[in-house]
């Protein structure tokens, strides 16, 4: 971490030197993104919801699930963090993960992040009187089957209680490499960033 910093009052009033500094910031910053989600994960732990098993525990067993049936190193970082989003983003938590994993991953599995929800919602909505075909808006979408069979075959049966799932520390150096470049960013196209 440099003791350097920018000058500037206001970004109108910026210059290169200003930017190179914080550019060479942001590369350590964001490094430690990975560290970052991994302890955000964490605070999922201990908290049930009143489900059979505590949230992180559900995370695990959704990863541990896709990576023994031979899913790819992204989607099992998928299935790991496609609940991160609980704890800040409590009525619509696959949008904030979602956005996390956005510059990492392929437009089919930002599409399952930012849908899960709703496609899960086809195994329990109607018992909260709510509408279990919502999934149905999106049937046109190419990634309609990729979604529903993650929730079926992998988020839906991870709560319980008996599964043994691999711990978080298997998992840590797979995110680790998926978010070790990102892809797509507004900063794609710009030298030293």
């Amino acid at each position: 971490m440099s003791d350097q910093q920018a000058t500037f009052k206001s970004f109108q009033d910026s210059t290169e030197q200003d930017w190179q500094i914080i550019g060479k910031a942001f590369k350590g910053f964001a490094g430690e993104l990975p560290t970052r989600v991994i302890r955000h994960l964490s605070l999922l732990e201990g908290d049930c919801g009143g489900f059979p098993v505590d949230r992180l525990e559900h995370c695990l067993q959704t990863a541990t699930r896709a990576w023994e049936a031979g899913e790819d190193e992204e989607y099992v970082v998928v299935a790991l963090l496609h609940d991160i989003g609980d704890t800040l983003g409590t009525y619509d938590h696959g949008e904030v993960a979602a956005a996390i994993l956005k510059p990492f991953v392929s437009e089919a599995n930002h599409w399952l992040l930012r849908h899960h929800q709703i496609f899960q919602g086809y195994d329990y909505f109607h018992h909260l009187g709510g509408d279990r075909d919502m999934r149905d808006k999106y049937r046109d979408s190419p990634h309609y089957e990729y979604t529903r069979h993650f929730c079926e075959v992998y988020d839906g049966k991870a709560f319980d209680p008996d599964y043994k799932s691999r711990p978080l520390t298997f998992f840590v150096p797979m995110v680790e490499r998926v978010m070790a470049r990102p892809r797509k960013t507004i900063f794609n196209g710009i030298k030293d960033v």
